[in-house]
């Protein structure tokens, strides 16, 4: 059987790294694995890259993964580059056409969804910025204690340090395509994640009509039980018909 490229796309706060311990696994299966840069900064923009990456990047079936603002990448994405057969969503946005990321966390008890955004975020300013933007970065405590608190407190720390931050103008952009509609979706939800509510994750997942795992796991499920995003994504791969 051909097998598929899997494509994993990294979220907020993150970057290719993220993906690592799911990577490792698929390599040694034989898959070809690429985890392109997720450049943060627009949901627009930021969809037209991985697309533009799917169509020069890949050939033959593609298996898309996104994690968390990830997830709206991919939705976005999945439809307009590359042969991309199915969509795995690991603790992520699964956006409807018009929602906006913190539109899907008002009211849902996300640890970001809090009166003062600065209480949780540091914000900055960065070159080229369309008026009004900023580049928004997790705070120590926001890490430890919401986004990745079932890591190792040294894990927790090389996040802090590392972190990409997510433009304000990419949470606040209604989302254009939802390549959920026509591709077959899973999705992974982690019932101890404190930034997309389980219930949240839930919902949106059920609306997608994907296929759900449920991990009792932080917001960086992948991280810490990989091998439950790696069921997800072998779920999808075997679904698809490779021919031999």
């Amino acid at each position: 059987m051909t097998k598929p490229t899997i494509v994993l796309v990294h979220g907020a706060w993150a970057d290719g790294s993220s993906w690592n311990a799911v990577s490792k696994e698929l390599q040694a299966q034989g898959f070809t694995v690429l985890t392109p840069p997720n450049l943060l900064h627009g949901v627009a923009s930021d969809a037209a890259y991985v697309a533009s990456f799917l169509a020069q990047r890949t050939s033959g079936p593609v298996v898309l993964v996104g994690h968390s603002y990830g997830g709206v990448v991919v939705t976005n994405a999945g439809s307009e580059g590359g042969d991309v057969r199915a969509l795995v969503y690991v603790d992520a946005f699964i956006p409807e056409i018009g929602e906006t990321v913190f539109q899907i966390l008002g009211g849902s008890g996300s640890a970001l969804d809090v009166p003062d955004p600065t209480a949780v975020l540091d914000i900055a300013g960065y070159p080229g910025a369309p008026e009004g933007d900023a580049e928004a970065f997790l705070k120590p405590d926001t890490v430890h204690n919401s986004f990745a608190q079932d890591l190792s407190e040294a894990d927790r720390w090389l996040i802090v340090a590392s972190q990409r931050p997510i433009t304000l103008g990419a949470n606040t952009t209604p989302s254009a395509i939802a390549a959920w509609k026509s591709i077959p979706s899973w999705a992974v939800v982690g019932t101890e994640d404190r930034v997309i509510p389980p219930a949240t994750q839930r919902s949106m997942a059920e609306r997608a009509n994907a296929t759900i795992t449920e991990v009792a796991a932080s917001h960086v499920s992948m991280v810490s039980h990989p091998d439950v995003a790696l069921a997800a994504i072998l779920a999808a791969v075997a679904s698809l018909d490779l021919g031999d």
